[in-house]
């Protein structure tokens, strides 16, 4: 074989290779393709392994086929008691038909821009039918639900298959937090004098009554203290009278005494010495000495 044979043979060789290389490709399992020539789909590769196209003619376009992840935008949505929130809600979706996707959406991002609009829509449209209560409340399952379900009926239009579609998040706008914390407190401080009044009314009925058990327990003591007096008082004057006609001289003598006593320390009086109010320091009978009698 000469020299020239041997070229031949190795630029047929190489041909060969560059045009098997070019007609070889690979699917992974994480993958499935879409076989394209001149831009036209001919034909969609599901199972991994190595597959073959036409060299130089057809060209391959690989799609993802695990569950991918769709979170649009958040958008402030008023609900129907005229209150606004943020909504945040998120799609899981894989792709079915990467025929249908390509033919609906051309690619990955304007499906997203689709596809996440047409959720918020859906959004915007049932969580505006309720109120913050119904959403915030275990409503919010079948709220999910109906938009989930909705989403579900249009997601064979682009190929693709929604797995779940939940709202993760309802916020308040700043402007709406800081009313609705304004109110609140408002009605927490109105809430509070209310109380602080109903609080000062029962104080004062508490107080009134216990006046009044106060004043109907001091007249009642008063009432019986003078009964007692009264009756002590009319013991006293009997026994007294008792003991006076037992024995007047003693008698005269004990009140005396009573009379001494009753003086105090801080008493000045004016009396001659042999007057008969002292009598009985003259003398234990109470007879004066050089003195006159009872004055």
């Amino acid at each position: 074989m000469n020299k020239r044979a041997l070229i031949a043979a190795a630029v047929i060789a190489a041909v060969l290779l560059v045009v098997v290389l070019s007609s070889a490709f690979t699917v992974r399992q994480t993958e499935q393709a879409l076989v394209l020539q001149f831009g036209n789909p001919v034909r969609v590769e599901r199972e991994p392994g190595l597959k073959f196209k036409i060299p130089f003619v057809q060209n391959v376009e690989y799609y993802d086929r695990r569950i991918l992840d769709l979170d649009p935008p958040v958008q402030e949505v008023l609900l129907a008691d005229q209150k606004r929130i943020n909504v945040d809600s998120f799609a899981r979706y894989r792709i079915v038909d990467p025929l249908r996707f390509r033919q609906r959406a051309q690619t990955d991002a304007n499906f997203r821009q689709i596809f996440g609009s047409r959720i918020n829509s859906a959004v915007r449209t049932e969580v505006a039918r309720v109120g913050l209560a119904e959403v915030l409340s275990e409503q919010r399952v079948g709220l999910m639900s109906r938009i989930a379900d909705q989403m579900k009926a249009d997601a064979p239009e682009f190929g693709v298959e929604v797995v779940d579609l939940r709202i993760g998040r309802t916020d308040l706008p700043d402007a709406t937090s800081q009313s609705v914390f304004n109110r609140m407190r408002s009605a927490r401080v109105a809430q509070a004098a209310q109380l602080r009044a109903e609080g000062e009314q029962q104080k004062s009925r508490i107080q009134a009554e216990a006046d009044r058990e106060r004043t109907v327990i001091l007249a009642e003591a008063t009432r019986q203290a003078q009964i007692q007096r009264g009756l002590g008082d009319a013991e006293r004057t009997l026994a007294l009278n008792q003991a006076y006609s037992r024995d007047p001289a003693f008698f005269d003598f004990f009140r005396s005494l009573e009379a001494y006593s009753a003086l105090g320390s801080g008493t000045t009086l004016v009396l001659t010495p042999d007057s008969y109010f002292f009598r009985y320091f003259m003398d234990e009978l109470g007879k004066s000495h050089g003195g006159s009698g009872p004055r």
